[in-house]
């Protein structure tokens, strides 16, 4: 298995739904933003891998572009940071296609591309585009054996294999991944019961998806199961998926996280309830450069995480936003 590759600072973009910008312009859009995640100096940036927009970010209605081909075109528009999907939804395409896919996104990008890998949760969608939507052991089964066709057709091995959910006769992949050994496989959850094993069997990559003070259980769950096959947390990059609203002091933030609210349709006062305040914290960072940076130096280090994927629910409009948040990144001595 190849070498993990270390991945301190990422943004994720899951939201198209922006005020002012239409289809015509939402690519440009995106792209601009993209464009700022590469040149401040983001090891990573991510796209989700979905055909409808999230039940929480406005549903089957709301804007959504299909994961592939914007990766393939923000690779086109930016020269450094590595790309991918936070992630694929194994169910989604055949386990074959999605080798070459994905080793054509290392090809065009020049080597940055990142195998994001899931076992797919989003039932509504499967029904609406026709995909079967098998029982969370099957699918499970259809991660592990789609990762060992992406690892055979990354080394051009031209496997044949027969598993329970898929198989393959041979296919090559021509031309191989400009990556040494492939892109790294990066597999996103946080299940102690699945997931993580599987992590620890066969991933260099492990992005959580739980609250933030969930955080070093999951850890400590994952380190031991690592031992148990023989890996340290060296082998495995491990980060945390949160959103991060940040301004250059707390009044700023607050003001942006009360705006974010109200966009999504919620009363901004329903903050001052400490049980709801401290439901919607679970999974967020908030506040000053200085005091987000202080938070995610706490979560990483020598014993923590390796780095932090951050979403930007307060800056979508704003192709700037990566910036911004970069100065958190930095306090936390996550970025040079």
């Amino acid at each position: 298995m190849s070498p993990r590759t270390l991945i301190r600072s990422a943004v994720q973009l899951p939201f198209f739904s922006i005020d002012g910008v239409g289809a015509d312009d939402l690519f440009e859009h995106t792209a601009a933003v993209a464009q700022s995640v590469d040149t401040t100096g983001f090891d990573a940036l991510f796209v989700m891998d979905h055909f409808h927009q999230l039940p929480f970010l406005g549903g089957a209605s709301a804007p959504m572009l299909e994961g592939y081909s914007l990766l393939a075109a923000l690779a086109a528009r930016t020269t450094r940071v590595r790309l991918g999907a936070m992630v694929t939804g194994v169910t989604y395409r055949n386990p074959a296609l999605l080798a070459k896919t994905i080793t054509t996104l290392d090809v065009i990008s020049r080597g940055r591309a990142i195998a994001g890998l899931g076992a797919a949760w989003y039932e509504e969608e499967h029904t609406a585009f026709g995909y079967d939507f098998p029982s969370t052991a099957d699918r499970f089964e259809l991660l592990d054996e789609t990762i060992a066709i992406l690892r055979d057709m990354f080394a051009d091995n031209a496997p044949s294999r027969v598993g329970a959910h898929s198989r393959v006769a041979g296919p090559r992949n021509v031309p191989g991944p400009i990556t040494p050994g492939g892109p790294p496989i990066l597999v996103g959850g946080s299940g102690e019961r699945r997931t993580l094993p599987l992590v620890a069997r066969s991933a260099q990559s492990s992005n959580l998806n739980c609250e933030l003070g969930e955080v070093p259980g999951k850890l400590e769950r994952l380190t031991s199961l690592l031992a148990d096959e023989g890996r340290s947390r060296d082998d495995v990059n491990v980060t945390v998926l949160c959103s991060v609203v940040v301004a250059d002091d707390e009044a700023g933030a607050e003001e942006k996280l009360r705006a974010m609210v109200a966009g999504r349709g919620m009363d901004p006062a329903s903050l001052d309830d400490p049980g709801v305040r401290s439901m919607m914290l679970a999974r967020l960072m908030v506040g000053s450069v200085d005091r987000v940076g202080e938070q995610m130096a706490a979560m990483c280090g020598p014993d923590g995480l390796d780095g932090i994927v951050a979403m930007l629910p307060a800056d979508v409009a704003n192709t700037e936003g990566p910036a911004v948040v970069a100065k958190a990144f930095r306090a936390a001595g996550l970025m040079d």
